[in-house]
């Protein structure tokens, strides 16, 4: 045994040789690992961001629409996603995300190793434990679609992980690592990609105001955002968020006194959902990303790489003029006005059917026009299975103003409901700026997303008359104490309506302020319908204004946004602003791609325009449109102008109404003009469309931080050559400028 044990000695050769070969082992492994991680470096099991990537890493980012006070109005996502920076961050939310995901983040330059081999170990002994540091998990988030799932894809990806989160090390500071991780994180549902989008979607706050409770939500969150969801398992991120405070008083980042009563308060939410359609001025927000992309299209506008913006994911700025607090109040006074106003229409056709005579064809285009219908036609349907499908009750969500109501009724009955359904559109701007600072386009963006501000075109009814009474007034010879005919009479072919109200003779003043037909048909037959017609494109109508004696009383369509456009040149001393959506937009670093300058043009003579400010007075005071100045309409007492307008069969009711600093066009009707009131008592202007921008000022004037004025309008700079006291003049026949109640004539062509 002694003789075995001494012939299994090693000698030195056998020493040496076996040191040689683990060492020639061991160089083999290193040179191995090196081998491989730079075929990892280089890409070939994948590619690696390149250097110019890591200078500017990619996320979507959302789109933000700001009002004139940098409130987001909206945003445009496929993510909504928008950056902050780190100086925007609440310092609990750092301490927070250190102290529960990378507590060692200041001592490491992106691989924490003493954390890499404990994940190891615990994985081999069957315990799952996570080692991604920060920088590792902004390097996935960054330039990784997913985390793989495949253990030996994953490896791979580990391995890129480890050298794209050293390589950032190298670029970027520990605090523009800390804020690109939280604006590349995402939070799960509602949208809300990005601590931006999350403080505002879980708490309606910046990320910079949040409380340590609530930072410590958020952070909780990141480890699974739908297991830790604080909607659908609120008992479950209590407790998470709970850990997340013990380990920042474990981290002494808060004291026990902070964590004790942060930890015994409730989650707190105030969801705020973002969706394309909610929140502030969705209309305008539609409109707007069409007209944005015409502009970049139309002035070339494009990246440096030359490859066009993406409003959904490029993160620019759009600045525009809406002031925020003042389309609250518009779509306030819209939904206060409307819903008495639907009752009404709603007992109107209760007892009657809409859809008979000349409106019986109303449903077949209605069913042709939805999406129910092109759906069944591209799967093939046949006309008997559309319409046996049009008969047939399912469960459907419709519009009340109360709120949306699930219920089950047939298609066809939705049709029917939705056309018994009264639209409403209003727009307001600074006339001495073209700056818009509310547009609701519609009463429920959801149900009905067609924009009837600048969209939608409907007749404007006695709206058009200043027109014609501008024109009279501006080439020099008329005086808004000149007397015309008041009566009907005819002109060639053309024999229009009306009634007679003020008197005949009448002036021009009181043939405005009582809405006169015959005097208006009488007033263009004199200055010629061409030139009523050029005036009126001049003042911004955009719409088809044919030479016809007939546009006197409104026989054509526009726009409330051209409309409002052309009202403001009258307070401007004749000078018409194009109405401004934008005032400038930049990209994702600040750096500015766009800047409005709106198109001006003189339209009128400033002291005719004057003059038609003052005309327009005397529709308020005493004339069609005098309820103004009840309590129920705003009660509004500071000099006003405006002009009610109202179609035949009372299928539009129109009023813009004009103050020294704010101009504001409000339309009602049905979707088809078929389906309207039968009388004027709710049907005309004055009190379908009127009563919504008395309640609108009466919001405004009462919010003493929009700073607008109760004064007059200022007189010409040049001063007055005409007369435009009538009572100055001895055979003038006044009229009660005391309030009351008189009808407008309709259009009567």
């Amino acid at each position: 045994m002694k003789r075995e044990s001494k012939n299994n000695k090693l000698t030195p050769e056998d020493i040496s040789r076996y040191t040689r070969r683990i060492w020639m082992i061991f160089a083999g492994v290193i040179a191995f690992v090196l081998l491989f991680l730079t075929a990892v470096r280089f890409g070939i099991f994948g590619k690696l961001p390149s250097f110019e990537e890591l200078e500017n890493p990619h996320s979507n980012l959302a789109s933000e629409i700001l009002s004139d006070d940098s409130r987001v109005l909206g945003t445009y996502f496929k993510e909504n996603r928008s950056n902050v920076k780190y100086s925007e961050l609440s310092p609990y939310l750092i301490q927070a995300l250190i102290s529960t995901e990378d507590k060692r983040f200041y001592g490491h330059s992106g691989i924490d190793y003493s954390r890499t081999i404990t994940m190891v170990a615990h994985t081999l002994l069957g315990s799952k434990q996570g080692g991604s540091t920060i920088t590792q998990q902004l390097a996935l988030n960054l330039f990784a679609d997913r985390r793989e799932r495949n253990p030996v894809k994953r490896i791979m990806q580990k391995l890129q992980e480890w050298i794209t989160a050293v390589r950032l090390e190298r670029n970027y500071t520990k605090e523009e690592i800390i804020m690109l991780y939280f604006n590349t994180v995402d939070f799960g549902s509602y949208n809300t990609d990005g601590i931006k989008s999350a403080a505002r979607t879980y708490f309606n706050t910046t990320p910079d105001k949040l409380a340590p409770e609530q930072a410590a939500l958020l952070v909780g969150m990141l480890k699974g955002p739908s297991y830790f969801s604080p909607v659908r398992f609120p008992e479950r991120a209590l407790g998470r968020r709970n850990l997340v405070l013990s380990n920042m008083l474990n981290e002494k980042f808060i004291t026990q006194a902070q964590y004790e009563e942060a930890k015994n308060k409730p989650l707190g939410l105030q969801l705020n959902i973002s969706r394309y359609g909610e929140g502030v001025a969705p209309y305008f927000r539609a409109v707007l990303k069409d007209e944005i992309k015409k502009i970049f299209k139309a002035k070339n506008l494009v990246k440096a790489d030359g490859t066009p913006y993406d409003l959904d994911r490029d993160g620019l700025k759009i600045y525009t003029p809406i002031n925020y607090k003042m389309q609250e109040y518009a779509e306030a006074a819209q939904k206060e006005w409307m819903q008495t106003l639907q009752r009404e229409f709603d007992k109107q056709w209760k007892r009657r059917d809409a859809f008979t005579g000349k409106n019986a064809k109303l449903l077949e285009t209605g069913m042709k026009r939805s999406d129910r219908y092109r759906q069944m036609k591209d799967d093939g349907a046949s006309d008997e299975e559309i319409k046996k499908a049009f008969n047939t009750k399912t469960k459907i969500n419709i519009f009340t103003w109360k709120g949306n109501v699930d219920t089950t009724m047939t298609p066809l009955d939705s049709i029917k409901y939705n056309k018994l359904m009264l639209r409403n559109s209003m727009m307001a701007m600074e006339p001495l700026t073209g700056h818009i600072k509310a547009w609701v386009g519609g009463i429920n963006f959801e149900h009905y997303k067609y924009d009837q501000v600048k969209m939608g075109i409907r007749q404007v009814g006695s709206t058009a008359k200043p027109f014609t009474y501008a024109t009279a007034i501006d080439n020099g010879y008329y005086s808004p104490c000149f007397s015309v005919p008041n009566h009907q009479q005819t002109y060639g072919n053309w024999t229009p309506r009306g009634t007679v109200q003020g008197g005949d003779p009448i002036t021009l003043k009181n043939a405005l302020k009582y809405s006169q037909n015959y005097a208006s048909a009488y007033v263009i037959n004199e200055v010629g319908a061409e030139n009523v017609a050029n005036l009126t494109r001049k003042m911004g109508i955009t719409s088809t204004v044919p030479n016809y004696p007939s546009i006197a009383l409104g026989a054509y369509e526009a726009s409330v946004y051209d409309m409002v456009g052309a009202y403001s040149a009258f307070v401007n001393h004749g000078t018409w602003i194009e109405p401004t959506m934008i005032l400038r937009i930049e990209d994702k670093n600040g750096t500015l791609i766009y800047e409005n300058t709106p198109a001006i043009t003189k339209a009128l003579n400033s002291e005719s325009a004057y003059i038609m400010v003052d005309m327009l007075k005397g529709v308020i005071d005493g004339g069609t449109g005098s309820r103004l100045r009840r309590q129920e309409y705003g009660g509004l007492t500071n000099p006003i102008g405006g002009k009610t307008g109202t179609t035949n069969d009372n299928s539009d009711a129109w009023f813009i109404g004009i103050t020294p600093e704010l101009v504001a066009g409000v339309w009602t009707g049905a979707e088809d003009r078929g389906i309207s009131f039968s009388n004027m008592q709710y049907g005309q202007g004055a009190a379908a469309a009127l009563p919504i921008f008395g309640l609108f000022m009466k919001k405004v004037y009462s919010d003493k931080s929009l700073n607008y004025s109760k004064g007059d309008f200022p007189k010409p700079p040049g001063g007055l050559t005409r007369v435009i006291d009538c009572s100055q003049y001895s055979d003038y026949e006044g009229y009660s400028t005391e309030p009351k109640e008189v009808e407008e004539d309709r259009l009567g062509f």
